[in-house]
């Protein structure tokens, strides 16, 4: 029904407003107990055989929803119910910002893409708190950033005001350094500054420890971009190996634009979907290999089907998180992958 009539008619409006426009659809039918019970008829794959511990926390299923599609926290729990095994909100940012001018947002239908120059636009990390103080069983990812008018130099400070806001609100952290949609945000992947970053956050993180409170601490993950060569990724390894962190999402989405046929592929910003598929599958296996499975993975990037979540498993991935495949195959999705684990 979603792919037959549902996504061609949304498709035929511009892509941001669309997304406004299905957040509060999902909004209003969610206040109607029976169709929250629906969805999750529907959607929800229920079995312990789908349960996973990842870096500390028990995930119900190794399914998630990938950061920028609930940036402000505003439908974690609704979204819920379409059967993710967890919600990465954010990325957000200290301060509000607007993020880029529109349009900013393309379709590439033709090649199940998406093209966004969002630019981390979002109410502020503060304005999320207000409703993640609501959150009563939902597992969610708390991905942050740095505002657009703070620079590199100082950008360290950004995330720790971040993570000290977030900090009792999310399970885990994810370190956004590898949006192509922030100017120079990407130099941050640079070994220099990205130590510093996160051995900053590391011990920030320590100090929240307290055996008398059991404060726990939090999983910190670092973004990467599939367009770091082998010598980058290596890198990464020893970053991720010396600074102890918790884990690595794979990937970001890309500046290539190989092999695309959509009028609109020259727009800038940054490309997910199909297009990813194979890129964000060769970095997972290349990051678990070359550390011999050191550190968690969260694999994402061109997932559509159930086999390319199998294949991103099979690579290495611990964890999968989903975004244009999403938009292009609906909530089904969730639930073909989830009963394709169980018959593996």
């Amino acid at each position: 029904m979603y792919k037959l009539l549902i996504r061609p008619l949304l498709f035929c409006f511009d892509p941001e407003k669309v997304h406004y426009f299905t957040f509060a659809l999902i909004r209003l039918t969610s206040k109607i107990p029976f169709v929250t019970r629906l969805y999750k008829v529907l959607y929800e794959v229920n079995d312990k055989r789908l349960e996973r511990t990842v870096f500390g926390l028990k995930f119900k299923n190794p399914v998630g929803l990938a950061a920028g599609f609930d940036k402000d926290a505003k439908l974690y729990n609704e979204l819920s119910h379409f059967g993710f095994g967890f919600i990465e909100i954010g990325t957000l940012t200290p301060k509000p910002q607007e993020g880029n001018p529109k349009k900013r947002l393309f379709r590439l239908t033709a090649d199940q893409g998406i093209i966004n120059r969002m630019g981390f636009n979002n109410a502020g990390v503060m304005d999320a708190i207000k409703r993640l103080k609501k959150n009563k069983s939902v597992l969610i990812g708390g991905n942050i950033g740095k505002n657009k008018i703070t620079s590199n130099q100082d950008a360290v400070e950004d995330y720790k005001i971040c993570f000290e806001a977030l900090f009792h609100y999310v399970d885990y952290f994810v370190v956004n350094v590898s949006s192509p949609n922030t100017p120079n945000l990407r130099a941050l992947q640079d070994k220099k500054p990205l130590t510093l970053l996160l051995q900053t956050l590391k011990k920030m993180n320590e100090a929240k420890y307290d055996l008398s409170t059991e404060m726990p601490k939090k999983p910190i993950l670092l973004k990467i971009a599939p367009d770091l060569t082998d010598d980058q990724l290596l890198d990464i390894i020893d970053i991720v190996t010396t600074t102890k962190i918790d884990g690595v999402i794979a990937t970001n989405t890309t500046v290539s634009r190989q092999n695309l046929i959509s009028k609109n592929k020259q727009e800038l910003g940054g490309l997910s979907g199909k297009p990813l598929t194979q890129r964000s599958t060769e970095v997972i296996r290349f990051l678990s290999h070359k550390s011999n499975k050191a550190f968690p993975i969260i694999g994402v990037g061109g997932i559509h089907t159930a086999q390319d979540a199998l294949d991103k498993l099979d690579a290495g991935a611990d964890l999968i998180q989903l975004y244009t495949g999403f938009i292009y195959e609906g909530p089904k999705l969730i639930k073909s992958i989830n009963k394709a684990l169980l018959k593996t």
